[in-house]
């Protein structure tokens, strides 16, 4: 079948399985995930959805989720999109209605209890921060793994007519990136786009460099993302204000000037240097993290990302990560949080040792590994660890002893860097960097990998699994992990759905 034709009939099978075309609000996605916003999410076959070959597991948020990988996801959303449209101008009939009393049975404990997890102020905003910055990630992997590329170019004295090209293709984007910021900003706190962008080039602008504020001459690109972030934002409230006391007639000239004037004034002699400070401070502190306490901060880093993740906390450390790629280059976190990835693939390797006679399990685990290896850990974690509980605990273990590998040797002075955020597991290693070559950085990244493994598998194999845990699920039936979940031990928080899984 042509890539065209599976990617269509992927999307002709989710279709009708959450609801049909008139079901679909919106449509969206991120590096690996479909997401639909849904008017009636009683109508969604979760069971059905997960059955579909391409589907990697379906998460519930605020918005649908359907987990497609990376790649699979931005191919099979247009051809979504398109058969979307074509079922609301074929039917003239609106999606089905259930009754107000059956509404209420099936969604409104679910909608109360969404609400009262998911839209906590903080994890809104957390949520918004992470709105502007996912759709860069495309940009930074492609410039990182140029840059990647050109290093090594550069490093054999092969190409020498070519390279300054790539470096200039690798660094134009990490040049600009400020605009790009300054720009989602504004969309989504509600401003014009194009006026958060302009503001934030303030920024990256070369004649800054004529200016004094505070007593010092300020430099192009000070305050770098986390400056952009906070003009536009600025510059969002200083638009809204002028939208509702201009008049009208003067709208279309003095809200864009007062706008860019009022936030302009306020970017150069205020926030690129106070952003200066704190993204000087954000880098000096990562440096004196690991390189004092490097193993234990490895561990515990690795150890508890995935419960950030499950939390919706991990949303803040994307600002931080592309904060230390603007100053040094490369995030030195990032290869350390991807060690919980491979003790997810060392806990589920555990796992098919263990239950032999469950070949449900297995065979999920089977077709979960190779995007585990590539750091997709969402098949992994909502179908096999953490609807089992206790092999989801240590998992998290093995990716601490990974992090505390990587954190080893960053306290010893070979830093472990990632040139781009988003991928992890084996996909990283085009984009790894540091400060003792490409060889030393593969090797310490490749041996936390295999510590992370390791650790992750003999945590599970002698710790995962109590004897009623094993005696239920040692069978020959075939239940699904995230049908029985209710019974297991991770449905002791009342709560077996998760609220977002790792790698967005």
């Amino acid at each position: 079948m042509a890539t065209e034709d599976k990617n269509r009939a992927t999307a002709a099978a989710i279709l009708p399985l959450v609801g049909g075309a008139a079901n679909v609000e919106s449509i969206a996605h991120c590096m690996t995930r479909l997401r639909l916003g849904l008017h009636d999410r009683s109508l969604v076959d979760d069971e059905a959805l997960k059955a579909v070959p391409a589907v990697m597991g379906v998460v519930e948020d605020d918005t649908y989720q359907i987990v497609l990988g990376p790649g699979t996801v931005a191919r099979v959303t247009p051809e979504f999109e398109q058969l979307v449209e074509e079922g609301r101008a074929s039917s003239e009939t609106p999606a089905p209605v259930h009754t107000a009393e059956e509404l209420a049975d099936k969604g409104a404990a679910l909608k109360a209890r969404q609400k009262a997890k998911n839209s906590t102020p903080f994890k809104l905003f957390l949520r918004r921060i992470a709105n502007i910055f996912v759709p860069l990630i495309p940009a930074l992997i492609g410039c990182g793994i140029i840059a990647g590329l050109n290093g090594l170019l550069v490093n054999l004295g092969w190409l020498t007519s070519v390279t300054p090209a790539l470096a200039s293709m690798a660094s134009g984007f990490m040049a600009l990136i400020a605009v790009f910021v300054g720009y989602n900003t504004a969309k989504e706190f509600g401003g014009t786009p194009i006026l958060g962008g302009a503001v934030a080039a303030i920024i990256v602008f070369p004649g800054v460099a004529n200016i004094d504020a505070f007593g010092q001459t300020l430099a192009p690109g000070q305050g770098g993302v986390l400056g952009a972030l906070g003009a536009a934002v600025l510059a969002v409230y200083v638009e809204k204000w002028c939208r509702r006391w201009v008049p009208e007639a003067l709208d279309v000239l003095v809200t864009p000037t007062l706008t860019v004037l009022i936030s302009g004034l306020v970017t150069i002699f205020g926030l690129m240097y106070v952003a200066g400070e704190v993204s000087s401070a954000i880098g000096t502190f990562a440096d004196w993290l690991l390189s004092t306490g490097g193993a234990g901060a490895g561990f515990l880093l690795g150890g508890f990302f995935l419960p950030l993740v499950m939390l919706g906390l991990h949303q803040a450390l994307i600002p931080i990560h592309t904060t230390l790629i603007e100053q040094q280059g490369f995030t030195v976190l990032l290869p350390i949080l991807a060690m919980a990835g491979a003790g997810q693939v060392g806990a589920a390797a555990a796992v098919y040792l263990r239950l032999p006679r469950n070949e449900s399990i297995r065979r999920t685990i089977r077709s979960a590994m190779p995007a585990g290896l590539l750091g997709v850990g969402e098949p992994l974690i909502y179908g096999v660890s953490l609807p089992l509980g206790r092999p989801f605990i240590t998992a998290c273990v093995g990716g601490a002893f990974g992090g505390g590998f990587v954190g080893l040797f960053n306290q010893l002075g070979d830093s472990v860097g990632s040139t781009a955020i988003g991928p992890s597991g084996w996909a990283l290693f085009p984009l790894l960097d540091g400060n003792h070559g490409l060889g030393s950085t593969i090797a310490i990244y490749a041996g936390g990998l295999l510590v992370g493994y390791v650790a992750g598998f003999v945590a599970t194999y002698f710790f995962g699994f109590s004897k009623s845990l094993l005696a239920e699920f040692n069978v020959s039936q075939e239940p699904a992990p995230s049908t029985v979940a209710a019974t297991g031990p991770a449905a002791a928080s009342g709560d077996s759905q998760a609220k977002e899984p790792a790698g967005v």
